[in-house]
């Protein structure tokens, strides 16, 4: 199982010293890579109609794609990942472009998570439709792996069209691994039809059996080895002993977890060096 650590997002602050600290030091310690959430925009609960979401206008987001940038500098093995990206509610053949270009820098470390998103309020500040995201996600990963694989490309679907144009330059594995996060039905058979790999938002490993057997079903239907999707959990650090923490890491591998990250948000931290201790002690202990 590949290991990895959750960027601590709302909590590192704004010092480029620190968040290149906290890349490098993961990198150091061992870990396969460095995972990123994403939100646009926050919005204000005080404002018309009022909004509720774990996350507000207060709460600190770097933008990922421009951060794996900076990380593709600052860190020379460890996989980038987004976990996830909201894709709808950004333009497909932009988001092509900068992965291609984020691929192109860190030497073909990227994968790229994406979702659909739950905030209503980003799909309006940047002008897309939250209705239908669902549906234009699926279209968008088929013409991003189009764009990818090809110096010109000729696409036509129900939201997009692309006439004799591509992208340069083109990412260094002409393919870009694209996972995917959700647990409607539809996200699942999704998954298994087109995804390279799901991350998973059960709390216990015992819940993960019946999102695979939905997903594998949906592979084989599409004549695919169910065997090359992989699987994504997570494991909090906070308020538990390292011991404790690996202790659940080992029970999402035997669950049918391929990869794992560990997140230290949540834990009372107060500064950069806190979180990295945190990480590197469990990582003492996994091994």
């Amino acid at each position: 199982m590949k290991v990895g650590v959750v960027f601590p997002q709302t909590e590192i602050g704004d010092n480029p010293a620190d968040i290149r600290a906290y890349a490098e030091a993961s990198e150091a310690a061992g870990y396969d890579h460095l995972l990123v959430y994403d939100h646009v925009l926050g919005a204000d609960p005080d404002r018309p109609g009022g909004f509720q979401g774990p996350y507000t206008a207060q709460t600190m987001f770097h933008e990922p794609l421009v951060l794996f940038g900076y990380f593709a500098a600052a860190t020379e093995r460890v996989e980038l990942v987004t976990g996830i990206l909201i894709l709808p509610q950004r333009q497909a053949v932009l988001v092509a472009k900068q992965t291609a270009q984020i691929d192109v820098l860190s030497r073909g470390r990227l994968r790229l998570g994406i979702g659909v998103g739950w905030n209503a309020v980003e799909y309006e500040g940047l002008g897309e439709n939250f209705h239908d995201r669902g549906r234009r996600a699926e279209e968008q990963i088929a013409l991003m792996r189009a764009l990818w694989a090809e110096p010109v490309v000729d696409f036509k679907g129900r939201y997009h069209t692309v006439t004799r144009a591509g992208i340069n330059p083109l990412p260094p594995r002409r393919s870009i691994p694209v996972w995917m996060g959700g647990m409607s039905e539809a996200v699942l058979d999704r998954i298994g039809r087109i995804g390279d790999g799901w991350f998973p938002q059960y709390r216990d490993p015992s819940e993960l059996a019946a999102g695979l057997e939905r997903i594998h079903t949906a592979a084989v239907a599409a004549g695919r080895d169910r065997s090359e999707i992989g699987v994504e959990a997570r494991v909090n650090l906070a308020g538990q002993a390292p011991e404790a923490a690996v202790e659940v890491a080992k029970n999402w591998e035997a669950a049918g977890a391929t990869h794992l990250s560990v997140n230290t948000m949540g834990g009372d931290f107060a500064s950069v060096s806190q979180h990295i201790a945190a990480i590197e002690a469990f990582k003492a202990v996994y091994g």
